[in-house]
């Protein structure tokens, strides 16, 4: 109950300024959870514990970290994106064996986003997302969710983000346009000024674009996307590979940064610390190999 007093009571403070340390952003495809044109500035920080281990028999998921309202999370990079990557490994989302992707690769390791599908699942996801992007540094008014996955975590992530002081509008659209009621294919919000896309994961980009060209239809400017995990990977096929991943065509193309909660480089770095007890051990050396065939430096 106090945790979800302590959500009522950071609701309060709008007024609250953050002032969180910082660095410089990196190059594009070098920086962890920030793949952005050369000289845009970018923070990290963390500070999320450990949710409790699911499994099947599920214990209650803390929707945010239960800690004082006048203090600041620790600065931890590391700390903070291996968190989510165990958080997802709980909850069944990371699963590692061999998988067959949506371009037909044999694939060590699996990321379906479609499995945070319980309200304290989300309301954590959504702490993530929030975190990410409010360390970001990135500038922004408000946010768009694409049909039909970024419905859920466009909102959950203003609700998430309102809780830290941060209260944005935020919009979604339909598959279909509505020809009656207040039609259209645009839901909540109007499109207006900085506008981050939310979605779960960049594959071949044509969510982006479409998004990208809604938000630019309505005179409003694509600020960023905010995706759950960066596979950091190629696209084409094996035998005419493009030197860029996906997530890094989508900056080349659009001009605007892509900020990930989480990357491949994480799902290592939680293998490589022991993650799952050990169990995941088994599966390092098949990563391994699939990043020096695929992955982007």
């Amino acid at each position: 109950m106090r945790q979800y007093l302590l959500l009522e009571f950071r609701g309060q403070l709008a007024e609250r300024k953050r002032r969180i340390g910082g660095g410089e952003g990196r190059a594009e495809g070098q920086g962890r959870g920030w793949t952005a044109p050369l000289g845009v500035r970018g923070r990290q920080f963390a500070g999320v514990a450990i949710s409790p281990r699911g499994g099947r028999a599920r214990r209650p998921i803390p929707l945010m970290a239960p800690r004082p309202a006048d203090t600041e999370p620790s600065i931890d990079e590391s700390r903070f994106r291996t968190d989510f990557v165990r958080f997802a490994t709980e909850l069944g989302v990371l699963r590692f064996g061999a998988f067959t992707t949506k371009a037909g690769r044999l694939s060590p390791y699996f990321f379906n986003a479609g499995l945070f599908n319980s309200g304290a699942a989300v309301g954590r996801l959504a702490e993530f997302y929030a975190q990410a992007l409010l360390a970001s540094d990135v500038e922004f008014d408000m946010l768009y969710g694409p049909a039909y996955k970024g419905i859920p975590l466009v909102t959950a992530t203003a609700v998430a983000l309102a809780a830290r002081g941060r209260d944005v509008p935020f919009a979604f659209n339909r598959k279909e346009a509505k020809d009656h009621g207040e039609g259209g294919s645009l839901v909540g919000a109007p499109l207006e000024g900085r506008v981050v896309i939310i979605d779960d994961v960049i594959s071949a980009g044509t969510s982006v674009r479409e998004s990208v060209r809604l938000i630019q239809a309505a005179k409003a400017k694509p600020a960023a996307v905010l995706i759950a995990l960066d596979r950091m990977e190629r696209v084409g096929p094996d035998d005419a590979l493009s030197e860029h991943s996906a997530v890094q065509d989508v900056v080349h193309t659009n001009g605007c940064p892509v900020v990930s909660i989480a990357s491949l480089d994480d799902i290592l770095d939680m293998i490589q610390q022991g993650g799952g007890g050990g169990e995941f051990e088994q599966h390092r050396e098949a990563v391994l190999a699939y990043r020096a065939r695929y992955g982007v430096i």
